[in-house]
């Protein structure tokens, strides 16, 4: 029997890269805690922080001016999140980014990549990607590359992006987030029965994790 979690992110936000390793190191507890379980299965679901971008993006320098005020805010903001990356073994380069991207397309690769059993590989693709690389996930051809590293074959990829199919269905998965009260990511549903909002420490995770399945096996089962 096995638990599922649903995380609801996107993928310029980095708490939610927090949030997936320190899940990681939630999963890896679980395993070694309870090796006759099966593993939870995690699902990742779409929410844009900034869905009023162009497609194109703005530049970071103008973004984080917006945001926080200026660079020097920007910087003991940034300083902070760094500072917690390094604690969950992430080495953020915040430099490197140089455009702040609209990320439905990024999103709608995070879907496609159910299709293949890849979903969880794209996410630390995208994020290892962005965060690390400081790629602009405003291209395609960046997205296709970002792809392949997943596991996808890239010219797919891009038939697939020169499309509209699925965008749909991110903007009413986002639109479904809120509506259920999310308003700020990372956020992680425990087989609809628990939730937690932010990049929780792992102990706090499994704890969660563990109600949940308890919860569920004591459930009279149809």
């Amino acid at each position: 029997m096995a638990i599922h979690i649903d995380v609801i992110s996107d993928v310029v936000c980095p708490w939610c890269f927090i949030g997936k390793r320190h899940l990681e190191s939630a999963l890896a507890a679980w395993r070694e805690k309870y090796p006759d379980r099966e593993l939870p299965q995690v699902r990742w679901h779409p929410f844009q922080l900034n869905p009023d971008l162009p497609a194109t993006g703005m530049p970071r320098s103008e973004y984080t001016a917006r945001k926080f005020g200026g660079p020097e805010r920007a910087k003991e903001i940034y300083g902070r999140v760094a500072a917690a990356g390094a604690r969950a073994g992430i080495r953020f380069d915040f430099d490197r980014i140089a455009v702040q991207p609209n990320t439905i397309d990024a999103h709608r690769l995070m879907h496609h990549a159910v299709e293949h059993k890849r979903q969880d590989e794209m996410a630390e693709a995208l994020f290892r990607g962005y965060f690390l690389e400081g790629a602009d996930l405003t291209r395609r051809d960046t997205l296709a590359d970002i792809a392949q590293r997943a596991g996808l074959d890239r010219d797919a990829v891009l038939a697939y992006l020169d499309s509209d199919r699925d965008r749909e269905h991110i903007e009413k998965e986002d639109y479904r987030a809120r509506s259920i009260g999310v308003e700020g990511v990372p956020f992680f549903i425990y087989e609809q029965r628990y939730a937690l909002s932010g990049a929780q420490p792992p102990e706090v995770m499994l704890e969660v994790l563990e109600k949940a399945y308890d919860e569920l096996v004591a459930a009279p089962q149809e």
